[in-house]
């Protein structure tokens, strides 16, 4: 066995990969993530140990961190090319992180607006799909999923899964979305029972449920709009 104290080796709390699965990244201290990264250290010297050295010599701030080179990295014992390199890597992405501009999560608190940004993604299927809307309270968007693909003229819905991904995503608003390939909006008898599903599934999570919204090529149909939900 090699004599590097690996991360797969230390007690379960000590192991930054699990408390960041755990507890969340932010739950870390700058040595923490930088130990995922390398992975090892030397006998005797864990990861974090090694990189909290090596923050210390930096002033503890990751931007003096970034302007070493390989080479001054390399003149740790346990810093290898390969880790110097994954190091300078990590500092380079944080930077530019910085630089770019976050991205503008779509507002989608109107059916119209539901519509017009799943339409470009339902126009051109030959068979129904279901997608989940996951929002915040501000009806930004969180993420959209697809849950269920197949039927011409119907497609099967688990609202346990939905749910569940709702609350994955902390979700404060949900929309659901499905295609009638037939071009058809016409809601039929299942859409109906589905929808007074997911509002009742709403109610006890407390989730707002905001729509159901049909989408054909050209038009739609929305059961709030319609003073269905």
């Amino acid at each position: 066995m090699s004599g590097k104290l690996t991360i797969a080796h230390w007690s379960e709390d000590d192991q930054p990969r699990e408390k960041l699965r755990d507890k969340g990244a932010q739950q870390l201290s700058n040595a923490e993530l930088l130990a995922i990264l390398i992975g090892s250290g030397t006998p005797g010297v864990s990861a974090v140990e090694l990189m909290q050295k090596v923050l210390d010599d930096c002033n503890k701030s990751l931007n003096t961190l970034g302007k070493l080179t390989i080479r001054q990295l390399m003149g740790y014992k346990g810093i290898g090319e390969a880790k110097a390199i994954t190091i300078l890597a990590a500092c380079e992405l944080g930077k530019r992180r910085q630089q770019e501009t976050p991205e503008e999560r779509p507002d989608l608190g109107t059916a119209s607006r539901i519509y017009k940004h799943m339409h470009p993604v339902m126009q051109d299927l030959d068979v129904e799909e279901f997608w989940i809307l996951l929002m915040n309270q501000n009806y930004r968007l969180i993420r959209k999923l697809c849950i269920s693909h197949g039927g011409i003229t119907e497609v099967s819905v688990d609202i346990r899964i939905i749910m569940r991904e709702a609350v994955l995503a902390n979700t404060t608003i949900l929309a659901v979305c499905h295609n009638h390939p037939s071009g058809s909006i016409t809601p039929s008898r299942y859409d109906d029972q589905l929808t007074i599903s997911l509002k009742k599934a709403c109610d006890v999570m407390r989730i707002h449920f905001l729509d159901h919204v049909i989408v054909a090529d050209g038009h739609y149909y929305s059961y709030r709009e319609e003073g269905k939900v």
